[in-house]
């Protein structure tokens, strides 16, 4: 029988710190996560939203890339496909951990994953995208739609450096985004987590209908959430 994990201390007060039936506005939500109780690690604050679209219609996929204006506060691994040549030396010098081509596409196929992103040019793609597979269940494969297959590399990492973060609907209609480190001010987060909300109800599907940003949450990897009062966000698109 599997034993059940109970909350721990700073976890209980946390939530006597939190309405779990409030709606907050943004600046608010803010103000309540940065007085929680810390973890004794730089937590990543998150936040999640629930959309009224069905992801099951390749017509109401949820999918982008959007750039934090304070980055995410976590050193991003980079991986660039390129053919040896200018892609790969401008990779290089815009400072990509490993940069290459057949060498590291048979390293992704034996298993190997040690970067947080892969970058490819559109050439080096004819084989890349043999890697869907590998790739493809770890959310690193290359894909236009989230500026990462594209023939000017240097610039592809360094807005990867800089913090530009990808968002994706997942099968339940979820999405999961990660915007700064609990170290962050309450103003660099909210900055940060507006930029992220502007970015996905930007990305609503043209078909989709009905009630589209349905619920936000706001959180740190060991908090409870903070709900957003989503009519806050609608009222300025």
């Amino acid at each position: 029988m599997q034993r059940k994990t109970m909350p721990s201390k700073r976890y209980k007060k946390a939530l006597e710190l939190v309405d779990a039936k409030k709606l907050h506005a943004l600046n608010s939500a803010v103000e309540v996560l940065t007085r929680l109780p810390k973890a004794k690690f730089n937590e990543t604050v998150e936040l999640a939203f629930r959309l009224g679209v069905d992801p099951k219609q390749s017509d109401q996929m949820v999918r982008g890339t959007v750039p934090l204006p304070h980055g995410s506060g976590k050193t991003v691994k980079v991986l660039v496909f390129a053919k040896p040549g200018g892609a790969a030396d401008a990779a290089r010098a815009a400072g990509a951990e490993h940069v290459g081509y057949e060498d590291l596409i048979k390293q992704c196929n034996e298993g190997w994953a040690d970067f947080d992103v892969a970058i490819a040019t559109p050439e080096a793609m004819s084989e890349v995208r043999k890697l869907g597979k590998v790739l493809g269940p770890r959310g690193l494969m290359p894909n236009p739609k989230t500026g990462t297959v594209t023939d000017d590399t240097a610039r592809a990492v360094k807005e990867v450096k800089a913090g530009r973060v990808e968002f994706k609907i997942d099968k339940a209609g979820n999405v999961h985004v990660p915007i700064g480190k609990a170290s962050f001010t309450a103003q660099q987060i909210a900055e940060n987590a507006r930029a992220v909300i502007d970015a996905i109800i930007k990305a609503k599907p043209h078909s989709a209908k009905g009630a589209y940003l349905r619920s936000c949450t706001l959180s740190a990897t060991m908090s409870p959430p903070v709900h957003l009062d989503v009519r806050e966000f609608l009222a300025a698109a």
